[in-house]
């Protein structure tokens, strides 16, 4: 009746009690064969070992590590490296896996890549920045052989670990070499310049302005004392003149017919001519000096406005007067002082010629620290690359050595590879649940199926599924029971007997 009507918990419970057979038959046998099952599959094997990472002795703030990339992106690579043709061929051969079929290399060498279980380990320990690590597995038909595989793939991540991490730091150190020459080349370029640039701008660089400045003062003032004692010099040579002149005017001066010569007075005019000039530019005209000097020029105007004029002569025709010893030194004090003067003139042209030279420092220093700073930027800029370098590759070298040393993270086996004491598969109790479980479902698919196309009225609710019309009275059977039992059919079937087994029924439309 299951595909007749919906069924309640006590049709459940007949239709079990009435075929209960037909679902323990399937259950116990199916188990059975499950378990005969295991004997007829090959065994597998699989051997396991435990590889942890153990992180270099010495600490990472002295020196670091080369080789940062985390263990998982490691051990994707070196699968990738361990699990090509050139390394496993050699292990098939040498151990012959898989060799019983009639499988070609190619197919033994994927077969023996999915029997290869590589497995990072997942704990508490690895998310606390523990030492992390993974299980590497191999499953084969002998427990031997899947132990001895397990441990030359263990081999050769350990090896595969030393040569790649060796080999970064290597590389690296070697990739450093190189760009340090480079840095190099280009810091020794820039020093160049540099040292050119200093060279043509030496006293314009930034940072002699203060002196410059202070050098320009102290010339100012070199400049002011040279003038102001050249000043002095001159008028201790215009008062040596006048003294000249004086000594000159006062020594007797004859000519050959015993009177003085006129070209002595006219010498000593002049002189005081020039004495006057000199005295009238410093002092007033009522300065004693001043008013003395014009005296004797009046007096000796006079003189020579009384003398003949046949008596001037040129100065050619007239003989060489004989000075005297004082007028001899004065004239030496006089070329001693014109010495003096042409000296220290020298040397105000030399105070005036580096004072227009710092001038021009002090000028030209705004435009040339803007192309100062623009060189030294560079400079700075090369210099601190050269150093990181040196300084990346100082730590390289350290850390290749550190690895050479194999002082640096390496795999530490932790488990050596197990010998297998049992199969890994067929595991029997999965086998026999397996049975048991097809063993159900086939028993409760035959009876649900037997359920679904029996069509035996047995309640009023078959009736009613049948008919749709309300039951009115039931019947109950008193007599004796038939003495032919009803006719089997497969499955235990009944055919459908109202006055043999079942209550009669009557309903409305009877």
């Amino acid at each position: 009746m299951l595909g007749h009507r919906a069924l309640t918990l006590q049709d459940y419970t007949t239709i079990l009690k009435r075929r209960w057979w037909i679902i323990a038959i399937p259950a116990v046998v199916f188990p059975i064969v499950g378990y005969a099952l295991t004997f007829l599959v090959q065994p597998q094997y699989i051997s396991q070992t435990l590889v942890l990472v153990e992180q270099q002795k010495v600490p990472e703030s002295y020196v670091k590590a080369v080789v940062t990339e985390d263990l998982s992106g490691r051990l994707a690579s070196m699968k990738e490296q361990i699990l090509s043709r050139s390394r496993l061929q050699p292990i098939i051969e040498r151990f012959n896996l898989f060799a019983n079929g009639k499988m070609s290399m190619d197919e033994r060498i994927d077969l023996t890549r999915k029997n290869i279980g590589i497995t990072p380990i997942q704990s508490e320990i690895a998310r606390t920045n523990g030492l992390p690590g993974f299980f590497i597995s191999f499953k084969a038909n002998d427990a031997r052989t899947a132990q001895l595989v397990c441990g030359e793939i263990q081999s050769l991540f350990v090896s595969e670990n030393l040569s790649d991490r060796a080999a970064s730091a290597a590389g690296t150190t070697d990739f450093l070499k190189g760009q340090l020459a480079d840095a190099k080349a280009k810091l020794d370029e820039q020093d160049a310049r540099l040292a050119k640039f200093q060279q043509t701008y030496m006293g314009k660089l930034p940072g002699a302005e203060v002196s410059n400045i202070n050098m320009l003062t102290t010339l100012n003032t070199q400049l002011d004392a040279a003038t102001q004692a050249l000043a002095r010099m001159e008028q201790d040579k215009s008062y040596a003149e006048s003294i000249l002149a004086m000594q000159q005017a006062q020594q007797p001066q004859t000519t050959e017919h015993g009177g003085i010569a006129p070209q002595a007075q006219q010498q000593e005019l002049q002189q005081l001519q020039a004495q006057e000039a000199d005295l009238t530019a410093r002092y007033t005209d009522d300065y004693p000096d001043v008013v003395s000097v014009r005296r004797k020029i009046k007096e000796l105007q006079q003189k020579l406005a009384q003398a003949p004029a046949a008596a001037i002569a040129p100065a050619a025709s007239t003989p060489k007067p004989t000075d005297s010893v004082s007028v001899q030194q004065m004239r030496a004090q006089l070329r001693a002082m014109e010495q003096g003067i042409a000296q220290k003139r020298r040397d105000q042209a030399a105070i005036q010629s580096q004072l227009r030279t710092y001038q021009d420092r002090v000028a030209a220093s705004p435009a040339v620290e803007e192309e100062y700073k623009s060189i030294t930027r560079d400079n700075q800029t090369a210099q601190a690359f050269y150093d990181d370098l040196l300084n990346k590759l100082n730590q390289s070298k350290m850390a290749t050595d550190l690895e050479k040393r194999q002082q640096g993270e390496q795999f530490r086996v932790m488990d050596e590879p197990n010998l297998p004491e049992s199969p890994s598969s067929p595991k029997r109790s999965v086998f026999v649940t397996a049975g048991l479980a097809a063993g159900l479902a086939l028993g409760l698919f035959i009876v649900g199926l037997l359920e679904y196309l029996d069509t035996a009225v047995r309640n009023e609710r078959d009736i009613w599924a049948f008919t749709k019309l309300p039951t009115l009275g039931v019947i109950g059977f008193a007599g004796e029971q038939a003495s032919e039992a009803p006719k089997k059919r497969w499955f235990g079937r009944q055919t459908p007997d109202l006055a043999a087994g079942t209550k009669p029924l009557m309903n409305a439309g009877g």
